[in-house]
């Protein structure tokens, strides 16, 4: 049995991050998603009490939590705003990757920058079916747009994972802008997140600037990956937290036919089904997370699970949320027409829940011929 009872260390976290979600991101929100930018207030707030590096190494001046306790502080956090949280600068996603290789001497001056400021925001891409890695004689040419990636707008490094052309997977990491930006609201929501697409044309990398290639780079895109979905699902039900809370209390709060609309049963059932959506992605997800740490073999296959259980989840309970305060949800003064398009971008952006489905079934297929193999 998994217990998800948090340690006395994890509860400190989680009610630090409490304190600043209810105090700082949810009224900054809308100023951000204004800007197109998180304010630099909450970022030193977050830099100084260590939450932009909650996975980054010891070594380093990280944390180097477990992911279940990340899990619990990504969660509460985006109680506060999905969108901030999505658009703070920093490692990000490549976290993961550099947790796995500390010692790199690729990282050395992103090390050395954390360790004197601020982290340097990295945007990563995930670019096998978008980048085209050409190899010569020489090192490797880089080809192509990718799809919208977060922090992209101000990234001040680049890490591609892709496929070269015979197929090999290999890791670059860019710490010069060799590469184009296109801008744009490409989505409704995590308009803070700085979206946009990074392009590249005829861009050279030489061997200095890999990380790793073949079986290496499977193995360590394979563990980031697991990871990053895990988080990905606990930010999102954060959101779904944000959304079912304000409907309870909204509901609760006004009246019609002489009593409060949580009364009816057509709303109570609602958020009866919208608690149970929530409750069921947090424990999928914080499943994963002790999943994933574990490093076992079917570890991404609860990731992805937990993450496309959080991506129907989301959808449906913010969804709801809207409709709950009839012609209010549809008005910018009220939080859930924000969370509602914040949830269909961030669905959007990390793939829909049956892409993740389609994985799981092929990796349990493949484990079956694996059995059934003479």
């Amino acid at each position: 049995m998994i217990s998800f009872r948090p340690t006395e260390e994890e509860q400190a976290f989680c009610e630090v991050a409490k304190t600043i979600a209810d105090e700082e991101l949810r009224p900054s929100a809308h100023d951000c998603e204004q800007h197109r930018f998180v304010s630099a207030s909450i970022v030193k707030r977050l830099h100084e009490l260590g939450f932009l590096g909650l996975e980054l190494p010891e070594s380093w001046g990280g944390l180097e939590l477990p992911l279940i306790s990340q899990a619990q502080i990504w969660q509460v956090l985006s109680y506060g705003d999905l969108g901030i949280v999505q658009g703070l600068p920093g490692p990000g996603e490549v976290a993961s990757l550099m947790r796995q290789t500390p010692d790199h001497p690729i990282w050395q001056s992103y090390r050395e920058a954390g360790q004197t400021g601020m982290w340097p925001t990295v945007a990563f891409i995930d670019g096998e079916e978008t980048i085209d890695v050409r190899r010569g004689r020489d090192g490797y040419r880089l080809n192509g747009t990718s799809v919208p990636v977060r922090r992209a707008a101000f990234a001040d490094w680049v890490v591609v994972a892709a496929k070269d052309g015979g197929g090999e997977p290999v890791i670059f990491v860019f710490d010069e802008r060799t590469w184009e930006t296109v801008e744009g609201d490409f989505r409704l929501g995590l308009l803070a997140a700085g979206l946009g697409r990074i392009r590249f044309s005829e861009v050279f990398a030489s061997t200095g600037r890999m990380l790793a290639r073949g079986e290496e780079a499977s193995t360590l895109l394979g563990h980031a990956r697991a990871r990053q979905c895990v988080l990905e699902a606990a930010k999102e039900v954060g959101l779904m937290e944000a959304a079912l809370s304000y409907t309870i209390e909204y509901t609760a709060g006004r009246k019609a036919f002489g009593q409060e609309i949580a009364k009816f049963q057509g709303v109570s059932f609602t958020v009866a089904e919208m608690a149970f959506e929530c409750r069921g992605a947090r424990n999928i997800a914080w499943a994963a997370a002790c999943r994933v740490d574990e490093q076992g073999r079917t570890a991404e296959g609860f990731a992805w699970r937990a993450l496309a259980r959080a991506h129907r989840s989301v959808r449906y309970v913010t969804d709801q949320a809207v409709q709950m305060l009839g012609g209010h949800g549809y008005v910018q003064e009220y939080p859930a027409e924000k969370w509602m398009r914040d949830a269909q971008a961030q669905v959007l952006l990390y793939a829909r829940e049956t892409d993740w489905f389609i994985r799981r079934g092929e990796q349990l297929l493949d484990e079956r011929k694996e059995r059934v193999a003479p």
